[in-house]
């Protein structure tokens, strides 16, 4: 799974056309390998991103749920909190794991 593709469904403020469109870039990008395409598969690369993003649109607009939406400035902390325990230095103490060189 691409870690830059983030969950967009239940969300308050819903999601934009912007964050779906963003979504699909990804998407593509991880799929083709390709961060710029080259000129002779460009429109092969640009194609795939709008039907990718037409059909996130259908998607993400057509679930239903029960569960009322996620606050998106709770779950960007969330997020950072979980980056800064993930990639914070060692305990003392503690190895980092890696073999000395």
């Amino acid at each position: 799974m691409c870690r830059n593709i983030k969950t967009l469904f239940n969300f308050d403020p819903p999601v934009s056309d912007d964050e779906i469109r963003a979504a699909s870039l990804q998407f593509v990008r991880k799929l083709s390998g390709f961060t710029k395409p080259s000129q002779a598969n460009e429109a092969a690369f640009h194609l795939a991103v709008d039907e990718t993003a037409a059909m996130a649109h259908k998607l993400l607009h057509s679930l239903v749920t029960n569960a009322s939406p996620r606050d998106r400035e709770l779950e960007a902390a969330r997020a950072r909190q979980r980056s800064r325990d993930r990639f914070s230095t060692a305990p003392k103490g503690k190895g980092t794991g890696r073999a000395a060189p």
